[in-house]
């Protein structure tokens, strides 16, 4: 993916530019910090008190490698984007995701090529400790010299908007109300008649039509023009390029009014042609991969230690009451699939249902004996391991509900609007609304939205580790059970 040219990154400007290139200051960021790493590692050589002998030549080319790592590592993750220049917080997060992934690839290779025997290990821990601080430290200093030169407007482009319509306003509005910006806004043109021109444009000063844009750029008060059109004037569009790339300066296309509301989605290259990402599959590609393998794997290990347990279970509820062990209930699925979800029967036979559903309520005359203590200790979803050996569920996700069931007496799509987001991802044995309490009867409108908000924030938020964290909380909302019946 080609990442889009930011308004926010200016590249370096001619001599008659107004102050220092941003990019100039970046550029001193990543020289201190790939100094810092390497100037703290070699002295630690000399400094620590630890016989290094004929070791200080390897250590030399480790201190070296390392600190190259770290300079690509720290360029992969972005930490030297704009988000990251000016904001310590996430600066600080990305360099130190850099810094551990590089400690990581050192432990890697030097297990692979066998020479991990040869670097003091003292020498390697006190790098590292040592290597957070001096970043944590670096990149303060450095964001606090980037912020006081932004705030003096050192980095600030002159930037000029062609057009005074409904297009120019929004786009004027975005620009004065960012802060991460490095823009002067000199004013506004437009080629129409000058008793059709407002004085101003969202506070921004009406200056003169295109005669008048070109002498400023070639009296070097303009740096870059944006063309705040509608993209469907082609013509008067293709025009004003013309004309305008005859002059020495940075020359864009405003967004269209209604890329606006979708501002903050990523810009993809197809081809030559950008296009707008406006939704992810999630957890799909390697990801959906990899939780496809969690999921099977974890299930049967699962399976295999509680197979007894299972069996005492259906031998429970077979003594209760009769009817069948297992309850395979309609429920919908990935991509509103319906599929058939296993549990343990903890109702009378004759009282199942499996259309227009009525959830289970406290006391419910429904429930047996044994199925009211299965409930309380969530043994009766124990069977839906196999619906994730089949892939129908995962392990963790948002629960599987029976098309017909209602909160507060309305179907559940018709509650919540984003209700069918749910069915993005495959349906889970538990999830992050259940071990935040939001588990068993959905009786009003408000339990379920909290549910669905809990549900949608998994889906954006999706890891392997995510997923561990959830079902070691499981582990306790089992043993302490709420709202369980």
């Amino acid at each position: 993916m080609n990442r889009p040219e930011t308004l926010a990154a200016p590249e370096a400007t001619q001599a008659s530019g107004p102050g220092v290139p941003l990019g100039l200051a970046v550029l001193a960021m990543r020289a201190a910090e790939f100094l810092v790493i390497g100037a703290f590692g070699l002295w630690l050589i000399g400094a620590v008190p630890i016989d290094l002998g004929s070791f200080v030549q390897m250590h030399t080319r480790v201190t070296l490698i390392a600190s190259l790592a770290f300079a690509v590592l720290a360029e992969s993750v972005g930490a030297y984007d704009v988000e990251a220049q000016f904001s310590l917080r996430e600066g600080w997060r990305r360099v130190m995701m850099a810094w551990v992934m590089t400690a990581l690839f050192l432990v890697t290779m030097g297990f692979l090529l066998k020479t991990s025997e040869e670097i003091s290990r003292g020498w390697a821990i006190l790098w590292f400790a040592g290597g957070v601080v001096c970043l944590l430290t670096t990149r303060a200093i450095a964001t606090s010299w980037v912020r006081r030169l932004k705030r003096r407007g050192a980095f600030n482009e002159r930037m000029a908007v062609f057009g005074t319509g409904p297009q120019a306003e929004r786009f004027i509005d975005y620009v004065q109300g960012s802060d991460r910006l490095t823009i002067t806004l000199v004013g506004v043109f437009d080629d129409r008649r000058p008793d059709r021109l407002p004085v101003e444009v969202s506070g921004a000063p009406v200056l003169g039509d295109l005669d008048a844009l070109i002498e400023m750029i070639r009296a070097g008060q303009i740096d870059q023009v944006v063309l705040a059109l509608p993209w469907s004037a082609e013509r008067r569009l293709q025009s004003l390029v013309e004309t305008l790339a005859q002059t020495p300066v940075k020359l864009r296309l405003a967004p269209d009014l209604v890329t606006f509301s979708f501002a903050h989605r990523p810009v993809v290259i197809l081809g030559d042609l950008p296009v707008m990402t406006l939704f992810e599959r999630p957890i799909s590609g390697l990801s959906g991969i990899a939780k496809q393998i969690e999921d099977k794997l974890l299930a049967a290990i699962i399976l295999a230690f509680i197979w007894p347990m299972l069996a005492l279970v259906a031998l429970a509820v077979r003594l209760d009451s009769p009817g069948p062990i297992l309850f395979r209930q309609p429920r919908e699925g990935f991509n509103n699939q319906t599929f058939r979800c296993y549990k343990f029967r903890t109702m009378y036979h004759d009282r199942l249902e499996y259309q227009d559903i009525k959830q289970a309520g406290r006391d419910d005359p429904r429930i047996t004996r044994v199925g009211r203590v299965l409930r309380r200790t969530s043994l009766d979803e124990l069977p839906q391991l196999f619906n994730v050996l089949q892939g129908d569920m995962s392990l963790v996700g948002p629960r599987p509900h029976a098309p017909s069931t209602r909160a507060g007496g309305r179907l559940f799509s018709d509650v919540v609007q984003s209700y069918a987001a749910r069915h993005k991802v495959k349906p889970g044995i538990t999830g992050w609304a259940q071990v935040n309490g939001w588990r068993g009867e959905t009786d009003t409108e408000d339990k379920l939205i909290k549910r669905v908000e809990h549900d949608l924030y998994y889906i954006e938020n999706w890891s392997i580790w995510f997923d561990l964290y959830i079902l070691a909380r499981t582990v306790g909302a089992v043993l302490l059970p709420r709202n369980a019946f």
